[in-house]
């Protein structure tokens, strides 16, 4: 009788510990952290919700919003799927551009202005951000261009060259996407959202092939040397200034990959491939640094957000908070981790948005997937300059709504 308790003792044990979210440490077992039932039900974060603070022109209209962020001043940068987007076929070749649009709002929700009218990158929007000297940081998942601008609004650099058109009228008798009886060339479902960049994002790799589709075939998903990015997911920098790129949105396809630039865009090195290995990723959603320089990504296609060093060493795993989609790293000397577990296209399931220790413990969660002001659908982007004061783009609502958190004192 005392052995038939004692096994079973030990295996409600395993399943709590299974059951938590954890910390993985790379290579090693599993360690669980916080407690064991409760944290799997973290408690919930009561906060408000303004989803009216932009205030928009009668003839401008926002679409999937992509990215927010706020500089130094207080002004919201918006980064958002819409726009008088341009393609032209002219035979068997698509030429795309203009269909996203990036605006300045000051700290009243008032448009200041706009950046880049008509710019050659700004095609699918994924990603908006604002560095330390307040330049504005914009990266396209259609142009796979990261591009940077100064306070004014002047392009100053450019990271990774825009994909040359490419066929998506196969020969007949062929099939595939575009062809009779085939799907549209970007699939429904893709995790980045509502069917996914226009056709000529791909690049042209093929699936799981060596990013761009060009150049000396490497591990799947290792990519080119340099910035020869395929559906660019997110930036982040150091202090140092240094660059890191999160190179990859796309699921089983394309680039998987982390590439480090200095301030100037000389690439250092890259790191990751196709898998579900430590250092291997399947999806890039978001990328952030704390103070200490280590870095997080969020790895949707694995379900977890691992942590590396500077130099691409792999340093942790958390998981056990859904499929990470837009995280931000807060600022202060105790900074917390925001992850949204976004629903997908074609549910309302989820939604939530965690808050973290940076060793992965749960503080709390916040929200659910759906329509009404204070639910969510699909969160593509979180700003959190300050810790309970956040700013959250999503892609289905085609909106952006200023949380206010109001933690237990």
């Amino acid at each position: 009788m005392r052995s038939s308790r004692s096994a079973e003792s030990l295996a409600l044990q395993l399943l709590r510990t299974l059951r938590a979210p954890r910390l993985l440490l790379a290579g090693a077992a599993a360690i669980a952290i916080g407690v064991s039932l409760g944290a799997q039900s973290a408690r919930e974060i009561p906060f408000d919700s303004n989803a009216d603070l932009l205030k928009l022109p009668d003839n401008i209209h926002l679409g999937e919003v992509a990215g927010v962020a706020t500089n130094s001043k207080g002004h919201i940068f918006v980064y958002t799927r819409t726009g008088p987007a341009h393609a032209s076929v002219g035979t068997s070749r698509t030429f795309y551009k203009s269909g996203s649009r990036l605006f300045e709002f000051d700290q009243t929700g008032k448009l200041v202005k706009e950046f880049g009218q008509g710019l050659y990158g700004l095609n699918f929007a994924q990603q908006v951000h604002v560095d330390p000297q307040d330049n504005v940081w914009a990266v396209d998942q259609g142009s796979s261009n990261v591009m940077k601008f100064d306070p004014d609004g002047r392009l100053v650099l450019v990271l990774s060259r825009k994909p040359e058109a490419i066929a998506v009228r196969p020969a007949a008798g062929r099939g595939g996407p575009g062809g009779p009886g085939g799907p549209p060339p970007a699939g429904r479902g893709a995790p980045e959202g509502r069917g996914g960049p226009p056709p000529e994002a791909g690049r042209g790799a093929a699936p799981g092939g060596p990013g761009g589709g060009r150049g000396p075939a490497g591990p799947p998903g290792a990519g080119i040397p340099g910035d020869s990015f395929v559906r660019t997911a997110d930036v982040a920098w150091d202090r140092a200034g240094n660059i890191y790129v999160a190179d990859g949105v796309a699921m089983n396809a394309g680039n998987a990959r982390v590439a480090k630039f200095d301030k100037d865009g000389h690439f250092i090195k890259s790191w990751g491939q196709r898998g579900s290995e430590p250092g291997q990723f399947n999806s890039l959603r978001g990328i952030a640094l704390d103070a200490q320089g280590n870095v997080y990504v969020a790895d949707a296609g694995n379900k977890r957000i691992q942590v590396f060093d500077g130099e691409g060493t792999p340093k942790a795993q958390i998981t056990g908070i859904g499929t990470p989609a837009a995280i931000c790293m807060t600022p202060g000397p105790h900074q917390y981790l925001y992850s949204s577990n976004s629903n997908d296209a074609e549910s309302l399931d989820n939604g939530e948005i965690y808050k973290l220790e940076l060793n992965g413990t749960i503080v709390g969660k916040f929200g659910r997937a759906g329509k009404p002001v204070k639910e969510f659908g699909m969160v593509n982007a979180i700003d959190c300059r300050t810790e309970n004061d956040l700013l959250v783009g999503e892609l289905l609502n085609w909106r952006m709504q200023k949380l206010t958190l109001h933690p237990p004192k």
